[in-house]
């Protein structure tokens, strides 16, 4: 066996210890979701449902509002992600191609609000939440997170590597900027744009704390809030929450599953360029 042969055989190893460690939680989550309660909290734990059951599902679509807390998930989601897509691929645009006075300080800017834990920034965001009155609305949720620092990173290193002669080119026909950026930069740019889409879509379908600070009627509650309830004060319906959080991953998977080889292609070409 040739060193090249066993470099590639350790490496599957890792990657396949690496698979196993990722997708155990998940399977375990699964398996549960068919298991009575009373076997989710005898010891020693079973791995299998030894009594499969479909109680569990049925509780978490009686006990809360399921169905309508995954379609305000769906939509906000959605409508969440294709405003930063459009907003972050603007403005990465505007950073790769542009020259303009202040570009790498404002840029630098951009990259330090990455620096930034988020929950640094959450009483100064609910206060100005207050002021507008968007508390208790959808807004809240969706124009603070209008521009993205990491989409505009992403979306950035991504054009910069875009050839300066297709734009050159169209704007010696008489293109627009605009038109530019529609007909040319946007479709050349669809494997990172769908890159950013599946990671900006997970992040809004998992958002649990900001809309839980916003949002003040149950219907507008997301999914996220909907399984939080199935936890009582005094008790847990664990079989209700592990079915509950088994058909959250499935929209997540179904957006991977369509956009994956997209996804891997526009994480192997946003790489550093300058």
């Amino acid at each position: 066996m040739t060193a090249h042969v066993r470099t590639q055989v350790a490496l599957l190893l890792v990657l396949s210890l690496g698979a196993v460690v990722i997708l155990v939680p998940f399977a375990w989550m699964v398996l549960s979701s068919f298991k009575p309660n009373v076997e989710l909290v005898q010891l020693p734990p079973s791995f299998f449902p030894e009594e499969p059951t479909f109680a569990n599902f049925v509780r978490v679509w009686t006990e809360i509002a399921f169905g309508r807390y995954m379609w305000n998930s769906l939509w906000l989601a959605t409508v969440r992600t294709l405003l930063v897509l459009y907003t972050s691929a603007l403005a990465g645009y505007l950073f790769a191609v542009y020259d303009f006075r202040g570009k790498r300080l404002l840029f630098g800017l951009v990259l330090a609000t990455m620096m930034v834990p988020w929950p640094v920034t959450i009483i100064a965001q609910y206060q100005q939440m207050l002021w507008f009155g968007w508390v208790g609305s959808y807004v809240a949720l969706i124009v603070p997170t209008l521009m993205n620092s990491f989409g505009i990173f992403m979306m950035r290193q991504f054009m910069a590597g875009l050839p300066r002669e297709l734009i050159d080119a169209a704007r010696v026909d008489g293109a627009s900027e605009i038109g530019i950026f529609h007909r040319i930069v946007l479709p050349l740019s669809r494997a990172a744009v769908s890159a950013l889409g599946i990671f900006l879509f997970l992040w809004s379908w998992d958002d649990f704390l900001w809309p839980y600070l916003m949002l003040l009627d149950d219907a507008d509650y997301v999914l996220p809030i909907g399984i939080a309830l199935l936890q009582g004060r005094y008790e847990v319906d664990f079989g209700a929450v592990f079915a509950g959080m088994s058909l959250t991953i499935v929209p997540v998977v179904i957006v991977y599953v369509f956009l994956q080889r997209s996804f891997i292609e526009g994480i192997a070409f946003s790489g550093i360029k300058e």
